[in-house]
């Protein structure tokens, strides 16, 4: 018989956790850092199929990607796309769904290009979403002025995925938001984010709710993808599913899903499916208040190989104590997959793993991993703190409040996207996508447009500092240790 672990620990209420001071909210993340570490400690008994995971990391090589990083701390198999390096900084200037200044002309836009925004709210579509086709493309939603830039359609026939890389290779997407609110016409086709037929692509600090079909969707024949710092929430039932990271492949893939928040989606957080000789690393995620199933390693294709190491799998109210936090799915199977499991913590009354991974539990990683992965309660507080589109809106600060308090529950219904603040862009005179302040503190000349080039020579183009330097600075002053002494 399977057996279960529960916590008896009352957590701080999520109004207490979202109302509290930054210096407050610190402190109530590093008590809930500390608490996780003694119930990850308290609930990883054999009996809680914890047997299954290795306990040392001798069996572990890394071998990173070859190439300049995508952007700082960038990490996983996609960590080198390389964007729109090199290429032309076009402005959105307006929230229209087409247009001049729009993100569409933006997205669909031939050559190396960076996206940057002088303009903040809701994007909705009011015709089919666009879908990123053109190569060497940077979406940098962290220029965007005042409470950022949300995506959603307009629903019916506008109503499929917001978000879609189809066909293309070297992408980087940060600091957006996708939230579609109204129902399409097409479930199946209304995911918040799909990847499709593409390589090289990142998708980082980035939050999805209200999806139909899949928060975030790999579709077909993929490679070299990031999926990290994310935010995946509340898909709509019957279909509620937060990660279905591969489906129809053709070949051999290789994806990294690192410190993500999957919560309130009743299974599929993640799905893995893929072939043999795949490189697949979940890594330092946080699994939250799964219905049924947390993690499904799946062999339709073969196989799946898989390495998780350093997740945290967290009951919440709506988790049955049925519920299984790995299992392995043998319907349709075609190949015996492989998991390698270390450093996972599981919190609550539910089947940790379950017994049905015997068979595929291997000693050692089936592949060199992108990058040395953090232990789960560092993982934890770090998703807690640091994951998703900043500055983090009204859902994104319940969503996290939850977490820490043991608290929510699955939605039924698409909710309303809170309010954006406009803000006021930052100066750029001369159209280089710098702040004009920024490149008087470091160098650069305002007057004159010098993204590609390397004024402290250190290897990294003026642009990429100044972007790095923006995403570093709202999670610092935004997050829940922004202002903490």
């Amino acid at each position: 018989m399977a057996q279960h672990c529960k916590s008896t620990v009352e957590a701080p209420s999520p109004g207490a956790t979202l109302a509290a001071t930054p210096h407050e909210r610190a402190s109530g993340f590093r008590a809930s850092l500390a608490l996780l570490t003694i119930l990850i400690a308290a609930c990883s008994g054999p009996g809680n199929g914890m047997a299954r995971q290795v306990e040392t990391s001798d069996a572990e090589q890394v071998a990173p990607p070859e190439g300049p990083l995508a952007f700082r701390g960038a990490q996983g198999f996609g960590a080198v796309s390389a964007g729109g390096r090199g290429g032309r900084i076009i402005p959105v200037t307006t929230l229209d769904d087409s247009g001049p200044g729009s993100l569409r002309a933006c997205i669909e836009a031939d050559g190396p290009r960076v996206c940057v925004f002088r303009v903040s709210g809701v994007i909705r579509y009011t015709t089919a979403p666009p879908r990123i086709r053109n190569p060497f493309i940077t979406i940098a939603g962290q220029t965007a002025p005042g409470g950022g830039i949300t995506l959603a359609h307009a629903g019916g026939e506008a109503g499929a995925t917001p978000l879609v890389v189809k066909q293309s290779h070297d992408v980087v997407i940060r600091h957006l938001r996708v939230r579609p609110d109204r129902i399409g016409n097409n479930r199946g086709g209304e995911d918040a984010i799909t990847i499709e037929q593409s390589e090289r692509v990142i998708i980082d600090h980035v939050s999805a709710s209200w999806a139909r079909d899949e928060l975030i969707n790999g579709h077909a024949q993929n490679d070299a993808i990031t999926i990290s710092n994310s935010i995946f929430a509340w898909a709509i039932p019957r279909h509620d599913k937060c990660a279905l990271l591969g489906s129809d492949p053709t070949g051999r893939q290789t994806l990294s899903f690192i410190g993500n928040l999957c919560a309130h989606s009743g299974d599929r957080n993640p799905d893995i499916n893929f072939m043999p000789g795949s490189c697949v690393e979940i890594f330092g995620n946080v699994f939250y208040n799964a219905r049924s199933e947390f993690a499904e390693v799946w062999e339709t294709y073969g196989g799946s190989p898989v390495a998780l190491v350093g997740n945290s799998f967290i009951a919440g109210p709506d988790t049955s104590s049925s519920a299984v936090g790995i299992v392995r799915q043998t319907i349709g199977s075609t190949g015996e997959g492989s998991a390698y499991l270390r450093g996972n913590g599981f919190i609550g009354s539910f089947v940790h793993i379950d017994r049905s991974l015997d068979a595929i539990v291997r000693p050692q990683p089936p592949c060199p991993f992108s990058h040395s992965p953090r232990p789960a309660a560092e993982a934890y507080a770090a998703v807690l703190a640091s994951a998703g589109a900043f500055p983090r809106d009204a859902l994104d600060e319940q969503v996290v409040g939850e977490v820490a308090a043991r608290r929510g529950s699955l939605a039924s219904q698409p909710g309303t996207i809170p309010a954006i603040a406009s803000g006021t862009p930052y100066p750029d005179a001369d159209g280089d996508g710098m702040d004009d302040d920024w490149e008087r503190a470091n160098g650069t000349d305002p007057a004159m447009s010098d993204p590609w080039l390397d004024a402290d020579g250190d290897g990294v183009a003026n642009l990429e500092q100044f972007l790095d330097d923006l995403s570093d600075r709202l999670i610092r002053e935004n997050g829940p240790t922004g202002g903490a002494q």
